[in-house]
């Protein structure tokens, strides 16, 4: 699932280096590297070209690439094939491709207010 390039707000070709606190307000489209404590943004591809060494905050968040650090979407979060993880992830909706290789939490809830634990310890007494 690609995403289309005429919705992308900001680009980080390929060879390309970003490093600080980056919000945007849009479609991120990362094929070079990008390090610091926060990337915010509405939405954010990381091509297979593409690092990150930060936290990601996204609505929706598709990895080709490589990322270290914690991941929180409000919508999905996608690893392709191709995907390297190193950190939590924070979701309602993850979907992991074959070939993927991911080392960290992954916290999956509609709810993300109250812990996954909360929610299902609360279920099972309930």
């Amino acid at each position: 699932m690609a995403v289309r390039t005429d919705f992308v707000n900001s680009f980080i070709g390929e060879n390309s280096y970003f490093e600080g606190k980056f919000l945007v307000n849009g479609v991120l489209h990362i094929n070079g590297k990008f390090e610091g404590n926060v990337l915010k943004v509405d939405q954010v591809f990381i091509g297979q070209t593409g690092r990150v060494k930060a936290d990601l905050i996204a609505s929706s968040i598709v990895i080709e690439g490589i990322v270290i650090g914690n991941i929180k979407a409000s919508t999905r979060v996608m690893l392709m094939p191709t995907a390297r993880v190193l950190g939590d992830i924070h979701t309602p909706e993850l979907i992991i491709q074959n070939g993927v290789i991911l080392e960290g939490r992954c916290h999956i809830s509609n709810n993300m207010t109250h812990s996954a634990k909360d929610i299902i310890l609360k279920q099972y007494n309930g």
